[in-house]
């Protein structure tokens, strides 16, 4: 399930947090200023604000189950994605009693776990110089499945499992080739490894992004 989020109307928004008042005041402009200064974002409203374009995604619902001394109790489990196919992505999971509750949940924790990922053509078989594709190698580990991302030509697509795929759509990425290791059939964790190696992107700094 993929769809566009509604722009907020924050005219009446009264911030909870520093960052949130800097936002609101302009002292923050644009989310880049957020990332570029390591500033924690702990208000959602600060990302509706920032990105009013993100699209959500629902990425995986399953069920959980503990024993309790009420007896046994059911949680739904949801993983969920945003991003604005441009650069920025975020994926986070909650679980909660009802399936609508936990699908909610995910998807403001995934915004409140935005991360910019670094785009480019650094495949030695396209010289396009477009972001298309991601500038080298990064990987991504979470529990036993480990994700190696590899940049590719433009036109070859996402040589991916089906559930990464909407992960590198949502920000941004047409083309990629990867490797995978581990149980990828955890789709949860699949998705994790995947934006652990997007985040892994702004590992590395080339000396034309370095300050002065």
């Amino acid at each position: 399930m993929e769809r566009k989020l509604l722009t907020v109307d924050l005219e009446s928004w009264t911030p909870r947090t520093t960052v949130g008042q800097m936002v609101k005041d302009g002292t923050i402009a644009t989310i880049y200023d957020i990332f570029r200064d390591s500033l924690r974002i702990d208000d959602v409203r600060i990302v509706d604000f920032l990105v009013p374009n993100l699209t959500e995604t629902v990425l995986d619902v399953g069920r959980v189950q503990r024993q309790t001394d009420a007896g046994r109790k059911t949680l739904f489990v949801a993983t969920a994605g945003v991003g604005n196919n441009n650069g920025i992505v975020g994926v986070a999971q909650a679980k909660a009693a009802g399936v609508g509750t936990a699908i909610r949940n995910a998807i403001v924790l995934a915004k409140l776990n935005i991360v910019p990922v670094k785009r480019g053509c650094g495949s030695w078989e396209c010289t396009c110089s477009n972001p298309h594709s991601i500038p080298y190698q990064v990987e991504g580990k979470i529990g036993s499945v480990r994700v190696v991302l590899k940049p590719a030509p433009k036109g070859l697509g996402l040589v991916i499992g089906d559930v990464a795929k909407s992960v590198l759509e949502l920000a941004g990425i047409s083309d990629i080739w990867s490797k995978t290791f581990g149980d990828t059939r955890t789709t949860q964790n699949f998705c994790k490894a995947t934006f652990e190696a997007l985040r892994a992107t702004y590992h590395i700094s080339h000396i034309t992004e370095w300050g002065d």
